[in-house]
């Protein structure tokens, strides 16, 4: 059966999270309605991972099955944003190989996480107030501590049913782009639930002050989710892009 990746963005603000859940209203379910009504027949919709509730998303990547008549890309596309509500937008729908999969194939995630310290009306909702100015230079040096290690257990929520722990990190750096906003971008072939919330929310007490390196690696190595920072607020969290492998694409 012909399958297609679909690539979305969307302000997760008024949803449950990506996923369709029984206790309110899911990107998941809204593409998959959307989907459905456009192409005249039942549409299941896979994503390439959960986003939580609150979170953003730039370029999430969904696949769904199609064999019913063709359409064009363009057309499904123009039809998609004037049903869909204004805050879930599709960019592309891409034929792929009948086996590949929006979260399986995936070589690598992206997120950013975005801080100010001041108010700034134009970005509220998107962005995580804190009352300090940050140390970048710790909290970089700390970003390379987390690339030396491979268990996240302890920046992972709790109870969840994951078989594994173990992700690989590629990339994490925060960055100044004005003088009072900062943005903290981090790859990684995978992520665990909240992980990227628990990573930032402890970043953050490093660049207060409250955390060096060696309790930085204490926190790790404990693989205990007690002894971490808090979790950052999701509502500045953005899923950035997901990556394939070139020979998935016809």
């Amino acid at each position: 059966m012909p399958r297609f990746f679909a690539t979305l963005s969307y302000n997760g603000r008024n949803y449950v999270g990506w996923q369709i859940q029984p206790n309110g209203l899911s990107v998941q379910q809204v593409l998959q309605d959307a989907l459905s009504v456009i192409l005249r027949d039942s549409v299941a919709v896979t994503g390439a991972g959960r986003t939580d509730a609150g979170v953003h998303a730039r370029g999430m990547v969904a696949h769904f099955d199609w064999e019913g008549d063709a359409f064009s890309s363009v057309d499904l596309i123009h039809k998609l944003n004037n049903f869909l509500p204004k805050d879930i937008s599709v960019s592309s729908i891409q034929p792929v190989k009948p086996d590949a999969h929006a979260r399986f194939s995936a070589l690598s995630r992206t997120y950013s996480y975005h801080v100010v310290t001041r108010k700034d009306p134009f970005m509220h909702g998107l962005t995580c107030r804190i009352h300090f100015h940050p140390d970048l230079q710790l909290m970089n040096a700390l970003c390379e501590v987390l690339k030396e290690y491979n268990d996240f257990t302890s920046f992972s929520k709790l109870h969840t049913d994951v078989k594994t722990n173990l992700c690989s990190i590629k990339s994490a750096q925060w960055e100044q782009k004005e003088e009072h906003r900062y943005v903290f971008t981090i790859t990684a072939d995978r992520f665990l639930r909240n992980m990227v919330r628990a990573i930032v929310g402890t970043l953050l007490e490093a660049g207060r002050g409250r955390i060096d390196e060696r309790g930085l690696r204490r926190i790790i190595e404990a693989k205990n989710r007690n002894v971490a920072g808090d979790s950052a607020p999701g509502h500045a969290l953005f899923l950035e892009n997901v990556a394939y492998p070139e020979d998935i694409w016809l």
